[in-house]
This record gives structure tokens, C-alpha cells and sequence, in this order.
């Protein structure tokens, strides 16, 4: 594996500019995931990397090596990309060996046979070897994609949202399975997805990508706790963070500046309001098993809190609300550090 490094990158398709000046290193082993929406630039950011495009400026380091001019297949990367790109008329044996079977790698039919076996079993699709990948299930199929890439041992993985194809179910499954094999192999892996809940699961530092810059990296508590700016504040958490006037509710003891209020479940001490003075009336109670969503409203705002199972509250119900050390925004949308 190897570190790998974008430096100053920049990257326009007309005059559409989608990747400004974008800089990332990917340490050795690490797992970064760039998280953002559809045309943040994600998916540009990893054709970068992989030589599928090449940049308008700056430069792409692999392994201490300056690759912005070599073509794909020198830069030793594996891509994985959202649809399955299987061949049809392969056996999943021969599309894992299919990587190894290029005559600068001179493997032997041995070789070959035992890393495959290998990697069908790290991503437990060994018992489907003999099956043509038209006989596969979607998450078979997933399965056999990232294995053709793990068979090779590039010196970084890239994965263009490889799980979004898939149901709810094999999405859970999947990204378990990813984040073990990737733990397991100490491999170096950039991904790219719109799921937070990947990207909060399987990262170890998140990338928050919008309009094609980088606005803040760090581990996905660091994100989720102290995000640099409203964007990247929005991007994590469920239910989504709830933005308010800074003068909205009493007792809010924001800071100068301050014009907006960011209150996620944790910020937020909500009671009935038995007698006297109430901030907000309950809209409904959105049960969904083992939580619930609570949707209540304040003055012409609405916001939405998680409660228990067992919640006491109930449509009209007049509440009392109360923060606690809740995120702080200036008119620009920069978070106010407390």
C-alpha cells in the first residue's frame, strides 16, 4: 500500500469548474471517505487519481511518485465503480483472475489460482466460483467487483459509491464487510459516496466536499461535533440538525455574532408544559420502532429531535424547550467556536 497525495488540483469541463485547488493526502493504510452531494465533485476527484482525467493544474502523488502525466495503468490504483462492471460470460473464477492474467504480471496458473482463492474467500464469495456472474445476486455481483480489485494489490483503492445500487440490507451488510476486509488488509482507500451513515461507519477521517473544494477533513467525530461551517453541518446526522434564529428561544446565551443556532437531538432538553408560558407545540410523533422522531413547532420554525420508544408526548402537546451547548453560526455560516 502507499500514501497518496492531490496537491493544488484543479480540474474544469467547460465552464463548469469541478475540482478548485483541492489538496488531500490519504495516509498509508488509511481510509478516507469523501462525503458530499451530487456534483460536488467526488467522482472527479477519484478519475483524477486514477488518470481517467487529468488535471488543468497541480499534481497527483503516489507513493513519493509524481503520476499526473502516466496513464491509468501506471499509476497502480484499482477503481471500483457504483454499477457492478462484470463480464458476463466469465465465471466469477476467471473475473477474479482476469487482473492477473496481464503478461507483465507473469504469474503462473498456480499463482493465480491461490490468490484468487484467497480474495473469494476475504470477501466470502467462494463457494460461487464455479457460477457465471449472471447468476449472481446484486450483492454477489458487488462482491466479486471489489474482489477483482482487491486480487491485485494496488497501492490504493478507489470506490465510487460501490453500495448505493444495492438494497437497504445488503448496503449494511456490504459496509461491514468492506470496512473488515479494508481493517484487515491495512489497504489504502479512498471512497466517495452521498450516505453519511458510510461515511460515518467506515471512515477514518471524512473529506466534506462543495462545488469542487475541500471545506473540512477530520475524523467523523470531528466533523459531526465541530463542523467548520453550516454546509458541512448539514451533511451529518439523523435526523438532520435543526437551524434556528439565534433569538428563537430563551436563555440561549449565544455569543456575539452569532445569527444562527445549529441544535441536533443532543442539544435539545425538551418537557410538557403543564401550566405557563410554552416554546413550541408537538406537529407528530414519528414512530419508527426503537426511536422516534418528534417534529414540534417554534414561533413559524420546525424542528425535528429523536425521543425513546416510550415517548410520553403526543400531537398538540405544548412543550417546553431548552439548549444545551448547542452550535453557534455567524451571518457568513462559519461556526463560532465555543
Amino acid at each position: 500500500m502507499a500514501d497518496v497525495s492531490l496537491r493544488g488540483v484543479s480540474k474544469a469541463f467547460g465552464d463548469t469548474q469541478a475540482i478548485d485547488d483541492l489538496t488531500l493526502t490519504i495516509k498509508d493504510g488509511e481510509f478516507v471517505v469523501l462525503l458530499g452531494p451530487t456534483g460536488a465533485g467526488k467522482t472527479t476527484t477519484l478519475r483524477l487519481a486514477a488518470g481517467l482525467e487529468r488535471p488543468d493544474s497541480g499534481s497527483i502523488v503516489i507513493d513519493g511518485r509524481d503520476v499526473t502525466a502516466l496513464e491509468p495503468a501506471a499509476r497502480d490504483v484499482a477503481f471500483v465503480f457504483q454499477q457492478y462492471s462484470l463480464y458476463p460470460h466469465l465465471s466469477v473464477f476467471e473475473n477474479l483472475a482476469f487482473p492477473l492474467r496481464s503478461p507483465a504480471r507473469n504469474w503462473s496458473d498456480a499463482e493465480i489460482k491461490a490468490r484468487v482463492l484467497e480474495v473469494a474467500r476475504l470477501v466470502r464469495i467462494d463457494h460461487k466460483l464455479e457460477n457465471k456472474s449472471t447468476k449472481l445476486s446484486g450483492g454477489e455481483m458487488q462482491r466479486v467487483a471489489i474482489g477483482r480489485a482487491l486480487v491485485r494489490k494496488p497501492a490504493i483503492y478507489l470506490m465510487d459509491e460501490p453500495l448505493s445500487s444495492l438494497d437497504a440490507k445488503l448496503r449494511g451488510d456490504l459496509r461491514l464487510e468492506l470496512k473488515r476486509i479494508q481493517a484487515e488488509l491495512g489497504s489504502t482507500m479512498l471512497y466517495v459516496t452521498h450516505d453519511q451513515i458510510e461515511a460515518m461507519t467506515m471512515a477514518d477521517r471524512i473529506g466534506i466536499l462543495s462545488e469542487g473544494r475541500l471545506v473540512q477533513i477530520g475524523t467523523p467525530r470531528q466533523i459531526y461535533t465541530q463542523p467548520a461551517n453550516l454546509h458541512v453541518a448539514a451533511r451529518l446526522g439523523q435526523p438532520a440538525i435543526n437551524l434556528l434564529p439565534a433569538d428563537l428561544l430563551p436563555e440561549t446565551n449565544a455569543p456575539a455574532g452569532a445569527t444562527t443556532i445549529g441544535a441536533r437531538t443532543e442539544h435539545l432538553a425538551i418537557e410538557k408544559t403543564a401550566n405557563g408560558h410554552a416554546d413550541g407545540t408537538v406537529d407528530w410523533v414519528e414512530h419508527l420502532g426503537d426511536q422516534n422522531h418528534l417534529h414540534v413547532t417554534v414561533g413559524d420554525r420546525k424542528l425535528v429531535t429523536l425521543t425513546d420508544p416510550d415517548t410520553p408526548f403526543a400531537k398538540g402537546d405544548r412543550v417546553t424547550i431548552r439548549l444545551r451547548e448547542p452550535l453557534f453560526f455567524d451571518g457568513a455560516g462559519n461556526r463560532i467556536a465555543g
